[in-house]
């Protein structure tokens, strides 16, 4: 058996789960969600799910992980032998999440150099990002490369390797959001456009901004990937989960709202106001925020920066994803560190493989009419995840003793105890169904978030 290793503090426990939660949903996909479902309104029922039902769930899977010093499967099968099947669903989540991620990631990575590289008008053509991602073989050499940077951190290890990556790389994605954010708020018109995002506008409240909201803190928080749980097992019995859950939250949702004082203004500023420039997908970061950057002085270094900022935060999320399998393998078949680094090295270039082509060559190819990358997206996001965190707070709420799980958690006051019980017994299942079902009726068109 391996001996566990163990974050150096509660610091580099928070940094890593912090950078786990801060993806590329932070990025581009809430502040397009806040502009489109009423701006502060939006952030404040996003807000209200964090504290709650994020709390709860974000909560019980470091307690799970650092009860039972074990990843995913090994956790849930101590806890309770009947529920060791939502182990392997979260395991299967992270492994399939990755190799697409990654993807993404490569053609970040690919914006990044573009723009080191003094090529900002280039990147801002019209033709520039299809013709990219439709090339037989450029994204997925730019694809590989993304990964073996992820998979070197997680070979070095949990101390060396993802603790120290994410003490550099998540103050330094915090100093360029704001130097990025405060000069976009510099251009003309740039006020009106941070009015649009953070001013609440009732008008425009709906059960599907409701929704929208739900769904973003769940995927935001990286709620039953069996990430939480795989960092949990690293975490000192000294540390207090109650405090560094909400030091956490605090991280993620600070992010996200930089992300949209960094992208909605410019955008606004620079559309006049049109609110399709805010759309949604990979055309907000790769073909609208390319022209917004050309537009302005200083283009090579603000888009520099900026993508320089998008690959921190990816890069944490793929190392969070890439520890989750690695440390399945290592605890499950006892082999070494490097061993399970390579295996999975080698499994996610070749599963990222078709949703890289399926932009392509492959393009012709769909699964429920839908393209390879969105598939994966699809099982992952809409199906399996909500599955997991159902089942696990079915296995909390009603099969294990509420005192083992308070107790682990740090919870004393009485109010937070009985407010936990509440969250993971009646509410959160409650949530989760929502979530499920929006999330599938969304994906094929039958309600529009």
């Amino acid at each position: 058996m391996n001996k566990r290793s163990e974050f150096s503090g509660r610091l580099g426990f928070i940094l890593a789960a912090a950078g786990s939660a801060v993806g590329l949903g932070n990025i581009w996909r809430f502040p397009y969600l806040a502009a489109k479902y009423g701006g502060g309104l939006f952030v404040l029922i996003y807000i209200f799910f964090i504290v709650t039902f994020g709390y709860a769930i974000m909560s019980s899977e470091i307690a799970l992980g650092r009860m039972t010093r074990l990843s995913p499967v090994g956790a849930y099968q101590k806890i309770d032998k009947r529920f060791g099947f939502v182990g392997v669903i979260a395991v299967l989540v992270a492994a399939l999440i990755v190799p697409y991620y990654s993807v993404i990631g490569g053609w970040i990575f690919k914006y990044l150099v573009t723009y080191a590289s003094g090529g900002y008008l280039e990147a801002a053509s019209d033709s520039f990002f299809v013709d990219f991602i439709t090339a037989p073989a450029e994204p997925v050499l730019w694809q590989i490369a993304f990964v073996l940077i992820s998979a070197f951190v997680v070979f070095k290890g949990v101390k060396n390797g993802i603790e120290k990556i994410n003490r550099v790389l998540m103050p330094a994605l915090i100093v360029i959001s704001l130097a990025i954010a405060f000069y976009g708020l510099t251009l003309p018109g740039a006020m009106d456009g941070l009015a649009y995002y953070l001013i609440p506008d009732f008008s425009r409240f709906s059960v599907e901004g409701v929704l929208a909201a739900l769904g973003q803190m769940f995927y935001s928080l990286s709620l039953a990937m069996g990430i939480m749980i795989t960092y949990g097992s690293y975490l000192s019995k000294e540390d207090n989960i109650d405090r560094s859950v909400r030091h956490i939250e605090i991280f993620d949702s600070g992010v996200a709202m930089l992300a949209g004082f960094m992208i909605i203004p410019a955008v606004f500023a620079f559309s006049g106001g049109s609110r399709e420039a805010l759309g949604a997908g990979p055309g907000l970061m790769f073909i609208t925020l390319p022209k917004v950057f050309a537009a302005m002085d200083f283009s090579s270094l603000v888009g520099l920066g900026f993508f320089l900022m998008v690959l921190f935060a990816a890069v944490t999320s793929a190392i969070s994803l890439l520890e989750v399998v690695v440390s399945t393998l290592c605890d499950r078949f006892g082999i070494s560190r490097t061993k399970s680094v390579l295996w999975t090295t080698v499994f996610v270039i070749i599963m990222g493989m078709p949703s890289s082509l399926g932009n392509g060559i492959w393009s012709h190819i769909t699964i429920l009419d839908l393209p390879i990358l969105d598939f994966f997206d699809f099982v992952t996001n809409a199906v399996l995840m909500p599955l997991g965190a159902l089942f696990m707070s079915i296995m909390l709420g009603h099969f294990v003793p509420e005192e083992e799980m308070e107790k682990e958690m740090g919870l004393v006051k009485k109010g937070k105890k009985i407010f936990y019980r509440i969250m993971i017994k009646y509410v959160a299942p409650i949530f989760i169904v929502v979530i499920l079902l929006s999330s599938v009726l969304s994906t094929f068109g039958i309600i529009t978030l």
